[in-house]
């Protein structure tokens, strides 16, 4: 799932060695905390947060194998 997340990040961005993503989990589910250069950041969201919604739905439907809720954060 990571991998995922950096794939598709480093697509976006203009500075592709800035992205990391951070694992935290939890009992129930496993949050992605997603970081990128902060010149990057409008494009991760894109325009009303339909970029950013777009990567959560993608993950959210790959992590439907797990048995775990997958969240998926932009931190900058």
């Amino acid at each position: 799932m990571k991998d995922l997340i950096l794939v598709i990040a480093k697509a976006l961005v203009d500075h592709p060695d800035d992205v990391r993503v951070r694992v935290v989990e939890h009992d129930a589910s496993v949050t992605y905390e997603l970081s990128v250069n902060p010149a990057d950041v409008g494009k991760i969201i894109g325009k009303q947060g339909r970029i950013a919604k777009s990567i959560r739905t993608v993950v959210t439907s790959a992590a439907v194998k797990e048995s775990k809720r997958v969240n998926v954060e932009i931190v900058s």
